[in-house]
């Protein structure tokens, strides 16, 4: 293992491309492997030792390609195992958890939905994290398991059919009435443009950008940050080989859109 070493990235399918395209914009140098558990998707309606048991086969993958760390790039996942994977493996476990405290720290008695898994919204990790705001803010949860299948469906285009299920979510959230709605899950960020016209006054946050510094910064204190001048390359994997093709698509979508 060394700099020139890629970091791996894995979701339970194909939302966390939006962290890839974060990372790949931030970390230009960087290697990037690219892993998709679309067979096996989703996560969100898994048992947690169904999801432990994919996590560790992607992992025990990743690893064999030499990575130097490995982002979670799926909230379900960080919630269900996070804490085992990095018992198990020696490179740094990047996790996700809802960017909550952002949306908080955006003034007093903010009014906020969290839109994520069932999964996600139902487990000891995200209650914790809750609990730390919840007594100054009014935060609501708002399971959105529709908001995965489109994405993993390639229905993204279908204008009709996305507005239609966000403005149900949105109603579900009280929306004229927040201040923010924090995207829980990664394959949300493939709706903000969608979000920001149907709903333009409520401020719409993810955290892939936190999670990518958070990695910039394991990998400096390592010294494995790539300092070459040379772009890096992203390598494309998943367990149905028919998504390599939409995944690049998607990662080209977020190109155009940001």
């Amino acid at each position: 293992m060394n700099s020139k070493s890629p970091i791996g990235v894995f979701d339970s399918g194909l939302g966390g491309i939006s962290v890839l395209h974060t990372m790949h914009s931030l970390l230009p140098n960087e290697n990037l492997i690219y892993f998709g558990d679309s067979k096996y998707n989703p996560y969100g309606t898994k048992t947690k030792e169904e999801i432990t048991k994919r996590c560790v086969a992607i992992c025990d993958e990743l690893i064999s390609h030499d990575v130097k760390a490995i982002v979670i790039a799926c909230n379900t996942a960080t919630s269900a195992c996070v804490k085992l994977l990095r018992e198990k493996y020696d490179v740094d476990i990047i996790g996700m958890e809802p960017a909550l405290k952002v949306a908080c720290d955006r003034g007093e008695h903010q009014r906020i939905a969290v839109w994520a898994t069932q999964l996600t919204l139902s487990e000891k990790k995200f209650a914790n994290l809750m609990n730390r705001f919840k007594d100054e803010h009014h935060i609501i949860k708002v399971p959105c398991p529709e908001l995965v299948r489109m994405v993993e469906d390639n229905k993204l285009d279908d204008a009709c059919l996305v507005e239609s299920c966000l403005k149900e979510y949105l109603a579900a959230s009280d929306y004229k009435n927040l201040d923010s709605i924090v995207l829980g899950c990664t394959h949300f960020p493939f709706y903000t443009k969608y979000l920001e016209k149907l709903c333009p006054n409520v401020h719409i946050i993810e955290g892939s950008v936190g999670t990518t510094l958070h990695t910039k910064d394991l990998l400096e204190q390592k010294g494995l940050l790539n300092t070459s001048c040379e772009e890096g390359q992203i390598t494309w994997m998943n367990t149905m080989d028919s998504k390599i093709e939409l995944s690049k698509c998607l990662f080209k979508k977020l190109e155009v859109e940001l």
